[in-house]
């Protein structure tokens, strides 16, 4: 059956129960040497008779979070030596089987990405660019010195684990369904190397906008001038999930002030804008964007890209190039990137004790509104995509 004829046979959005799972030890220790599912294939059937009787859900409360976690997930596991992934399959959201000495909880091997099923104007479900996101994902292996998962089976996981929660995607403007797929090291190994083997992982979950102000409530930004995210030669360019716990420290403190998040600096001049914690910059100034090079220290965000070549076929002049903490001071607006964000304008940014404000508080700027207005309307099918970036999935 196909994933379309699955996804139509599905009810409307509703509350679904997660089911109980515990991970079990002594018996299953072979399985866990195997690094093969402890559970059997769960059948579409068995995963439709889990569902419980609906309940009202107030989309319109949604955060960012797992208050409305995917009932199914899907997991792949793959051995190193013959680099052969198995086929995957779909079971119930819950934890994974793993050795204190997995590899990823001792020296860090693990890359993830974040993107997002919508339903559309259409009455599909859709994602955004999924083949950008296998393909970061395969960078950021071969970065780590893993196995990366070929293409179609990525995203293959990603529209059964869609179709699978198809319950989980929120009305049309209410939200969206964030996808999580999760590549670890998670075979042991005492010794530094490579994992003996990988597991991939794609969890999901309903969530709303990613700052508390709401979707389009302009952000107040601080520079920070003590901590610096990366550096020439590093990690900062790959999403690998060792680059963000680092910057928590920074980013708590500031919350405690008032303001949003932080924006880093470059490492060499403690000059140039970088990105914020989770997500890309840009600067406004006229009809022209600028925004940080891709040299290896920032990511290579998807939503930054799609900004980038929209904003070029609407008639601006966008610079990839560097950008200091003086010319974002004096610039028209300022605005943010990600898959979690969208695009988010910046209210203000505070650099050394002084607070430059853009536009009116509290409303956001005209030219991250009209990328955000053209971003969405394609991601949801409301305007023409002559891009090519949305895949339905049912």
């Amino acid at each position: 059956m196909s994933l379309a004829t699955q996804c139509s046979q599905l009810p409307a959005p509703m509350q679904l129960q997660r089911p109980s799972t515990r991970l079990h030890l002594g018996s299953g220790a072979t399985r866990l040497a195997t690094h093969k599912p402890q559970r059997g294939h769960v059948t579409r059937a068995q995963l439709t008779a889990e569902r419980q009787p609906a309940a009202e859900v107030d989309w319109d409360s949604l955060g960012f979070g797992l208050t409305r976690t995917g009932s199914t997930m899907w997991m792949a596991t793959c051995d190193a030596q013959d680099k052969q992934w198995s086929q995957g399959e779909l079971q119930p959201y819950g934890p994974l089987p793993m050795y204190p000495s997995a590899q990823s909880l001792n020296y860090g091997q693990a890359v993830f990405e974040g993107m997002k099923a919508q339903r559309s104007a259409q009455g599909r479900v859709v994602l955004f660019r999924p083949d950008c996101n296998a393909q970061r994902m395969h960078e950021g292996a071969e970065r780590l010195s893993m196995v990366p998962p070929p293409e179609d089976l990525f995203l293959d996981a990603v529209k059964q684990t869609v179709a699978a929660n198809i319950d989980f995607v929120p009305p049309q403007g209410k939200g969206s369904l964030y996808l999580r797929p999760l590549l670890i090291g998670s075979g042991p190994i005492l010794g530094l190397g490579p994992a003996p083997s990988y597991t991939l992982v794609v969890y999901c979950a309903s969530v709303g906008s990613y700052f508390k102000g709401g979707q389009l409530t302009p952000i107040d930004l601080l520079v920070e001038e003590r901590f610096h995210r990366s550096a020439p030669g590093g990690m900062g360019g790959t999403k690998c999930a060792g680059n963000y716990s680092p910057v928590l420290v920074t980013q708590l403190a500031a919350k405690k002030e008032g303001y949003s998040d932080v924006v880093y600096l470059d490492a060499k001049t403690d000059t140039f804008l970088e990105e914020v914690s989770s997500c890309n910059i840009f600067v406004v100034k006229g009809k022209t964007i600028r925004t940080p090079p891709l040299q290896g220290t920032i990511l290579p965000g998807v939503t930054r890209r799609s900004v980038i070549e929209l904003a070029r076929s609407r008639g601006y002049t966008v610079e990839e190039v560097p950008v200091t903490v003086e010319e974002a001071m004096q610039s028209d607006e300022v605005f943010t990137t990600g898959t979690a964000v969208v695009v988010s304008p910046v209210g203000s940014l505070t650099y050394q004790g002084k607070r430059k404000q853009y536009g009116e508080p509290g409303q956001p700027s005209p030219v991250a509104l009209e990328l955000y207005d053209q971003l969405t309307g394609l991601q949801q099918e409301r305007y023409p995509d002559p891009f090519g970036w949305v895949l339905p999935v049912c």
